[in-house]
């Protein structure tokens, strides 16, 4: 799964946003970094270049993304951890940042407390979540491909999980409980391009838990012909060939509260 992660998904779906995130981290100055849910390190890479006098750790649950990423962005420190059980110190670090990973959080609260504690007084946390999967266009197009793929069971990971949390009330709720107090929120949409259609079904259906949802329904995700279907429905959407098009988001930052 990390290599057809980082190989089809993560050029189109995550770059334009690590390096819109990079930048904001940079204005912030921090000297100590905690990155939460890194996965290969598309944002990993782009914190490194952008704070080259900063400490770097990346943590992810996965042990092979950790393995993957400690690979791509060796000058970064990699740990395999759980959000919401955090291996470090109280207050050690300046910024927590966290790209697309918050949504997937059982207990977000709880996750949040984890970073209020780990934060300096004066830190930071930085982060984002998709919008809602219809004002996504490549997630919106392999989710419209999966309920003609399986129209008398659907997989609904898409707008349950990546697209499930993108309400600032709920998400400002959540991080209050957490003792964090919102600081600002930003709608953002920026464009992703990709080598075709076909490249980002692949890229779902083999690298994410589509994979698992597929399976659970009967289908082998490796399938030349389910992956052809899933090419053919996307492509009707987005176009033949090489494609750009709209991915909207929702960026966060945070802060302890009283602070």
């Amino acid at each position: 799964m990390p290599e057809a992660y980082e190989r089809y998904l993560v050029p189109v779906l995550f770059r334009p946003f690590a390096e819109d995130l990079a930048r904001r981290a940079a204005v912030l100055r921090p000297r100590t970094v905690l990155e939460l849910a890194a996965g290969t390190g598309a944002l990993t890479s782009r914190l490194v270049v952008a704070l080259p006098g900063a400490e770097v750790v990346a943590t992810d649950l996965n042990e092979a993304m950790v393995a993957f990423g400690g690979d791509r962005v060796p000058s970064a420190s990699w740990r395999q951890a759980d959000a919401q059980r955090l291996p470090f110190a109280d207050g050690v670090f300046d910024l927590v940042v966290c790209q697309f990973g918050a949504m997937f959080f059982p207990d977000k609260p709880g996750a949040f407390a984890e970073v209020r504690r780990v934060l300096a007084p004066e830190g930071r946390f930085l982060f984002n979540t998709w919008g809602p999967v219809e004002s996504h266009a490549f997630d919106f197009a392999v989710q419209a491909a999966a309920e003609r793929a399986f129209p008398a069971d659907p997989p609904d990971f898409l707008p349950s999980l990546p697209h499930g949390y993108h309400d600032p009330e709920q998400v400002s709720a959540d991080l209050a409980t957490a003792g964090l107090e919102l600081e600002w929120h930003q709608p953002l949409v920026l464009d992703g391009t990709a080598e075709s259609a076909a490249a980002v079904a692949t890229g779902f259906l083999t690298g994410t838990p589509l994979r698992a949802a597929v399976e659970a329904r009967g289908g082998r995700p490796d399938d030349p012909a389910l992956q052809a279907f899933f090419a053919e429905e996307m492509t009707d959407r987005l176009g033949s060939g090489q494609v750009t098009a709209p991915m909207a988001a929702q960026l966060f930052r945070a802060r302890p509260a009283n602070a």
